[in-house]
């Protein structure tokens, strides 16, 4: 039996396989029933390691052990195993899920909460910056800043970014917007991302930015998050976002976003042009 790496690779991806399971999985498959030394010289196996590999693969549901002497191993059909396979890792994310829901109001996390206090009280405010790589790590980081805005929450994105915003922080900015905390977004608006700005207009907002190409989040004149790529140009997976907890520059530059923020057209006077 002849398997392509690539084909292997995928499956492992899919089905959380190891080498091992999937190349034993595979030479099953070929065979539909099998011995563990039939299956660990089709799928070039160490036979020190068969009977371990096919004894992993019974407990995922991937092979059945038929009874009798010698020992044979029987292939489940692929629909059936996916199917399996799909309860399984909903199963063990519901009990990890659980575990995590009940570290709430635990000694445990409250240990970690006293650890991390003393610990950032020894942190110089230098020292909180960060680079961040990768788009969905960017919103990770922003819906937490988001969440801990407690004055203001100031937005310059581009068209598509403000799509995508909108959609990743909608919730916590109507949270904020309940609050009364201030929230402005500056952004190109089109008609591909009309809609959207309707929708956040009744809790922000929303001024006109053809002017200026950028990406920033300002929380409470303290907080910064800016965007050193072009979202045009970049990966999604290679955005860098830098992150920096300075009040000093986060006032400068929030005082630079209300200068240009009076001259900006308002969203409903920009909407009404592009109908």
């Amino acid at each position: 039996m002849i398997v392509k790496e690539d084909f292997l690779n995928r499956l492992r991806q899919y089905f959380g396989l190891n080498l091992y399971e999937v190349r034993t999985w595979t030479a099953l498959l070929s065979r539909g029933v099998s011995t563990a030394g039939e299956l660990s010289d089709i799928g070039n196996v160490p036979r020190s390691r068969a009977y371990d590999v096919l004894e992993s693969l019974e407990k995922k549901g991937f092979v059945v052990m038929k009874l009798g002497k010698p020992i044979k191993y029987l292939a489940v059909e692929p629909q059936e195993v996916v199917i399996r396979v799909k309860k399984l890792v909903k199963q063990n994310s519901d009990v990890k899920i659980k575990k995590l829901e009940d570290l709430k109001g635990s000694d445990v996390l409250n240990e970690l909460n006293s650890l991390y206090k003393q610990g950032i009280e020894f942190v110089e405010a230098a020292d909180l910056s960060g680079a961040i790589r990768g788009r969905h790590n960017l919103y990770t980081h922003l819906d937490l800043m988001v969440k801990n805005a407690k004055k203001s929450v100031t937005l310059m994105t581009t068209s598509k970014g403000f799509l995508r915003k909108v959609e990743a922080l909608k919730s916590e900015l109507e949270k904020l917007a309940k609050k009364g905390i201030k929230i402005r977004i500056a952004a190109p608006i089109s008609k591909e991302n009309a809609n959207a700005v309707n929708e956040i207009s009744k809790i922000a907002e929303v001024r006109n930015n053809e002017g200026i190409k950028a990406r920033f989040v300002i929380i409470d004149s303290k907080e910064i998050m800016f965007m050193a790529l072009d979202d045009e140009e970049v990966h999604p997976s290679y955005d860098l976002g830098i992150w920096v907890n300075t009040p000093y520059f986060a006032t400068a530059l929030d005082n630079m976003f209300n200068s240009c923020w009076k001259d900006l057209e308002p969203a409903s006077k920009a909407l009404t042009k592009i109908k």
